[in-house]
């Protein structure tokens, strides 16, 4: 492949025209922008190149999106490939070569299970319009219009998607509790906890006067990402499908950021071995580019044409970079990689909270990686031990990691979860230096004053 030499970065004013521009131009509604003042010019792998100059260590990768870090060659090639061979760039859902080897390496890394008796359903190029794709399935297949959801959980931006995500409130969405180990809802932590959360649900499905519609489905993440890196433990996972399977629901795995091997396995749900009835797919699967779909089982594909439909459904690019991408992953093992070296920066990370006593918790899957952040000062709050968590100097180790070169996001209910997600082709070398950043950056944090907010503002 033919290498073009980079576009020269910006002068040093020209970078900072651009930063005061887009705080100008660009809505309120901008994100990651507030957090992380840099103006990407050059990538590859792990490493963001700023148009200051300054090198970052890249562990947002795009919310997760980049499985094989920034620019992978394997990538590059095959989208390269494509532009060479003269094929239409924009199909809407007509059949193509690229989009057949993509559906084939796809359903080759489902589970055999699963892929031997399902359909596909390309959707608009996020997530979130996936997910929505799932809601109407689910709905057209059942004749029933209710959903169950779980506190903390996160499944995109458009309406039906927010109503089932955390914090948002419909009537036909019911919240049940996420069981977590840190500030378990029920205050008992553990398998206690899951098997009570695992209780809940079933009473709440099968007592007639709860007051829960009729459900659909039930949408649940493997790992809660946005609520702040809570891996849901395998047995309940097995109990929420025993408890769908049994009273007929349809259970939908959102696997837009646990997909493509980034906990460990090449799909979150295998660590428990169930089988989902639909499963939501994005981010890493576009290896890049935009790209969702949902692959379900052959029953439920009951909708009639065009009942979910979208321009760019068609993007070939994509298709093709994701083809790269799941080849990859696949032939080099780095499923099993991630778990490995995933397991080796949690116990990492763990030691530091010795050193540290703002770090409440570490936990994670793979190189699905959080560090809640507390004030160990202050009392606990309600019935629970934890301290309470401080979003304020969340922010500080954030900025600190970032004078360090070192991208990471914040998340959880209060924004206090520093989340890392580095691509799946981090080396050892590479891994020691984030947690050598982060490390520094927690010492940092806790020197410098900031203002902590009153206690009871967090609940």
């Amino acid at each position: 492949m033919a290498v073009t030499e980079p576009a020269p970065a910006p002068p040093l004013a020209a970078h900072e025209g651009i930063l005061r521009r887009q705080s100008l131009r660009e809505s309120a509604a901008r994100t990651y922008a507030r957090s992380l003042p840099i103006v990407p010019v050059r990538a590859r792998g792990l490493t963001i190149e700023g148009a200051d100059g300054r090198r970052y260590l890249d562990c947002l990768s795009g919310a997760g999106t980049l499985a094989l870090g920034h620019n992978h060659p394997v990538v590059l090639e095959a989208i390269k490939k494509v532009l060479d061979s003269g094929a239409p760039l924009h199909v809407l859902d007509l059949a193509t070569p690229v989009k057949d080897a993509f559906v084939t390496e796809l359903f080759s890394t489902l589970p055999r299970e699963f892929a031997d008796n399902a359909r596909v359903q390309f959707c608009g190029p996020a997530g979130t319009d996936a997910v929505e794709a799932a809601f109407k399935l689910v709905r057209a297949a059942t004749g029933r219009s209710g959903l169950l959801a779980f506190a903390g959980a996160y499944h995109g931006m458009t309406a039906g998607a927010l109503a089932a995500s955390g914090g948002a409130e419909d009537v036909r969405v019911t919240r049940l509790p996420f069981p977590q180990e840190y500030r378990c809802p029920f205050g008992i932590g553990g398998e206690a906890g899951a098997r009570t959360a695992a209780h809940w649900t079933e009473n709440l499905l099968d007592d007639p006067k709860s007051g829960t519609p009729a459900p659909a489905g039930m949408i649940l993440e493997p790992v809660q990402g946005e609520g702040g890196v809570n891996p849901a433990p395998d047995g309940w996972m097995r109990r929420m499908r025993e408890i769908t399977e049994t009273r007929s629901i349809p259970l939908i795995a959102d696997e837009v950021q646990t997909g493509v091997g980034r906990t460990g396995a090449f799909w979150a749900v295998e660590h428990s071995g169930i089988v989902p009835d639909v499963m939501v797919l994005s981010k890493a699967i576009g290896g890049s580019l935009p790209l969702a779909v949902i692959v379900y089982r052959s029953e439920l594909d009951t909708w009639q044409p065009g009942a979910h439909a979208g321009t760019f459904r068609g993007n070939q690019l994509a298709m093709a970079a994701g083809t790269a991408t799941l080849a990859y992953v696949r032939e080099n093992g780095l499923a099993e990689r991630a778990g490995v070296l995933g397991g080796r920066m949690l116990a990492s990370l763990r030691s530091l909270a010795a050193d540290h006593p703002c770090v409440g918790d570490v936990r994670g899957r793979g190189l699905m990686i959080g560090v809640e952040i507390v004030d160990p000062e202050a009392r606990p709050q309600g019935t629970g031990t934890e301290p309470p968590p401080d979003p304020v100097l969340a922010a500080a180790v954030q900025q600190e990691c970032l004078s360090r070169g070192l991208i990471v996001e914040l998340g959880g209910r209060y924004s206090t979860v520093v989340r890392l997600l580095p691509p799946l082709t981090l080396t050892d070398e590479q891994a020691t230096a984030v947690v050598d950043r982060l490390a520094d950056a927690l010492a940092a944090a806790e020197r410098s004053p900031h203002r902590r907010l009153p206690t009871g503002s967090l609940r």
